[in-house]
């Protein structure tokens, strides 16, 4: 039987669930303030850092926006433009060449524009991330969390909302995928070193310089998940040549 460990869901998750339901449900809408920090954290009963997290998540799918002095309010929304190209892929998840096809198209553009017109509230926060994920790496985990939020953080940083909606449409489609290429050993500090040279490419405002290290991180990916795939997967490589 191919059974899977249960995982606990983190409290942050919890979180961005209850606030996206209430999204989808209509009862938040576009212009919105959230309560405070200290007051999700006191309805929640949680701490105020796992508030932070989760609008934090939030605000790297573009679902939320913070202004500095006036709170939290829910971002105008492009789902009704992009949710039928996400209901797409959502639905093809077996075509990963496909995907790595438009993501080796979209990704690097992303990561030029973010070199351009990243804030550096938005380079600190990127830093912050892959500390986070050498931390989590140290520890033993796969550092898949921060990997996630790492390319949320840079398509906010490109300020363009619809590279912000497909993000979160990859991301959704290669949550478990991306799980499972980082569980191969030695991969998860490639991923770190891969990000660290996006990044590096990005505070130093080099766009081709940021646009081939995606790529290139990107296809490592690819790599990694080809051989993952066996037999099927170069079925699919053989078919695209």
């Amino acid at each position: 039987m191919n059974l899977k460990a249960v995982r606990p869901k983190r409290i942050h998750e919890e979180i961005v669930t209850q606030i996206r339901d209430l999204v989808a449900g209509g009862q938040l809408k576009p212009g919105d303030l959230l309560p405070s920090e200290r007051e999700l954290s006191e309805r929640f009963q949680v701490s105020r850092a796992s508030v932070r997290e989760a609008i934090r998540a939030l605000e790297s799918v573009g679902l939320v926006a913070s202004k500095t002095g006036n709170g939290t309010y829910v971002s105008s929304s492009v789902d009704a433009l992009l949710s039928p190209l996400s209901s797409v892929i959502l639905q093809q998840k077996d075509v990963l060449l496909d995907i790595f096809e438009a993501r080796k198209t979209i990704e690097p553009e992303m990561a030029a524009f973010a070199a351009e017109r990243a804030g550096a509230e938005e380079v600190e926060q990127m830093e912050e991330i892959l500390t986070e994920q050498a931390r989590q790496i140290a520890g033993g985990e796969t550092g898949v969390e921060a990997d996630t939020i790492f390319h949320s953080v840079l398509a906010q940083a490109t300020k363009n909302k619809v590279f912000l909606k497909l993000n979160e449409a990859i991301v959704e489609c290669l949550r478990e995928t991306r799980e499972r290429s980082l569980q191969v050993h030695g991969r998860p500090v490639r991923s770190l070193v891969g990000h660290r040279e996006i990044l590096r490419a990005i505070r130093a405002r080099a766009p081709e310089r940021a646009r081939q290290a995606m790529l290139a991180h990107l296809r490592a990916i690819e790599r990694n998940i080809l051989k993952l795939g066996g037999a099927d997967a170069r079925r699919w490589e053989k078919e695209k040549r």
